[in-house]
C-alpha cells in the first residue's frame, strides 16, 4: 500500500522528535528541505487542533440530572467524559487523542 504524503511526513516528524537531533541536522542527514519540514510540522499540528466551545452545565433531558459531556471526534468516534473528571485526567486524555 502506498504511503500518503501526510503519513510520510508524520513518520519523519516522529523520527526527528525521538532522534535527539536538531531539525537542521536531521534534515541535512536525510537530504530533506528544512522549510518543507517546518511547513509539514505546522500543517499536521493544525490538523490535530482540538477546538472547544464553552458549555454550561445543565440537563439535556429536562430532568435536572447533569449528563456526561460527549465529544464527537473528526474520526466519527465519540469520547464520553463523566461528571467530576479532574482537569489533569481530562488533559491527559485530550493529549492522547491528539497524538
Amino acid at each position: 500500500m502506498a504511503q500518503t504524503k501526510r503519513e510520510y511526513w508524520r513518520k519523519l516528524l516522529d523520527e526527528q522528535a525521538h532522534s535527539g537531533q536538531s531539525i537542521r541536522s536531521f534534515c541535512r542527514e536525510r537530504k530533506l528541505s528544512e522549510p518543507s519540514f517546518h511547513w509539514w510540522r505546522k500543517r499536521l499540528r493544525e490538523d490535530q487542533t482540538v477546538r472547544f466551545a464553552l458549555l454550561e452545565a445543565g440537563s439535556a433531558d429536562g430532568t435536572g440530572v447533569v449528563l456526561p459531556l460527549e465529544l464527537l471526534l473528526r474520526t466519527g468516534e465519540r469520547l464520553r467524559i463523566g461528571n467530576g473528571v479532574d482537569a489533569a485526567t481530562l488533559r491527559a486524555v485530550l493529549d492522547a487523542v491528539r497524538a
